[in-house]
């Protein structure tokens, strides 16, 4: 019993050194926590200044951020002014770590709503997502060069895998008719998105949640609604929804469903990682503005697990028959 116990403490200890020896990277966003999630593995301790459904427009830090900042070996930032209270913040805290802008090298598309002031929801387009990706495991080599080989490998298998979601996106959007491929959202986050996979993006709010929606906005938008029949408008994960259901109601057009912009998902949700919210998105904007409601696609789901449960049932009186009918055989042979 003595030498388990030995064995279990020395376990223990070996596995908290090795938990304190890991770099400690801070990231701003759930977005970019995800991707260096993929790329780095198990090797570095992650931590998001922004938690899930935070807004990083928005985000005001606590005191708790700044001895997690004060902590780091590596910040990761979005940039494209996204985080305006970091840089301030980062001054105060004091970090010995490097501050990286993991866009560095895509192409930014500019506001329209204020003067050279680039869209920071770069994210949006997953070739982008290819780039934040390279920028983030140039990054981790630079800081843990001992694990550079595993983030070298981790990146190619995920930059596979981003490729593969660019094709399910393009496929989803290609079935959307082009005279619906209209999308109608809270806030402008979806630019990127649009100009890579071709649909006419129309917002509330420009590209920051920090504004007042103003009427001359929502009227254009009831114009949009009306010249185009989309038949559906979607609210965000992050935004209060109540004008886009006004919006909704009084132009008699659903609600296809919530989008996640600037946020990830719950850890369990379908827009728990970067390629599900894609995905999660894509699909969500493809069979509403194709008139698919959610409705019909809970039933779907709902004849799917029927189908399910009834192939259970008749797996278990199957199995149930067939080892009866062996045991009475048995039976009668002796």
């Amino acid at each position: 019993m003595k030498k388990y116990i030995i064995v279990f403490f020395f376990s223990v200890l070996t596995l908290s050194i090795w938990a304190v020896d890991k770099p400690n990277v801070v990231v701003t966003t759930t977005i970019i926590a995800d991707i260096t999630q993929q790329i780095a593995g198990d090797k570095i301790t992650i931590t998001s200044l922004v938690p899930v459904g935070g807004d990083p427009h928005l985000y005001e830090p606590i005191p708790q951020d700044a001895i997690v900042i004060s902590k780091a070996n590596l910040i990761l930032k979005n940039g494209l002014t996204l985080e305006g209270w970091l840089n301030e913040f980062i001054e105060n805290s004091g970090p010995k770590a490097t501050a990286i802008t993991v866009t560095e090298g895509i192409e930014s598309i500019l506001c329209s709503c204020y003067a050279n002031s680039p869209d920071p929801h770069a994210w949006m387009d997953a070739e982008n997502g290819v780039v934040y990706a390279e920028n983030i495991k140039n990054a981790l080599v630079k800081l843990d060069e001992s694990h550079a080989a595993e983030y070298e490998a981790n990146f190619e298998d995920y930059k596979k895998e981003l490729i593969e979601t660019e094709v399910i996106i393009k496929n989803l959007i290609d079935s959307i008719p082009i005279e619906k491929r209209v999308l109608i959202t809270s806030h402008d986050a979806f630019q990127y998105y649009g100009r890579k996979y071709g649909l006419q993006l129309e917002s509330i709010l420009g590209t920051s949640t920090d504004a007042e929606a103003q009427t001359s906005d929502i009227n254009r938008l009831y114009s949009v609604i009306k010249k185009s029949g989309v038949p559906a408008i979607f609210i965000e994960s992050t935004i209060n929804p109540r004008t886009i259901q006004q919006i909704a109601k009084d132009t008699k057009v659903k609600i296809g469903g919530k989008l996640y912009a600037d946020s990830l998902g719950e850890p369990e949700s379908e827009g728990g990682t970067y390629i599900g919210m894609l995905v999660a998105n894509t699909r969500n904007i493809s069979n509403a503005l194709r008139g698919i409601t959610n409705e019909a696609s809970k039933e779907t789901v709902s004849e799917k697990n029927s189908s399910r449960t009834n192939w259970i049932f008749i797996i278990i009186i199957a199995t149930l028959l067939i080892g009866g009918a062996g045991f009475m055989f048995k039976k009668m042979s002796n």
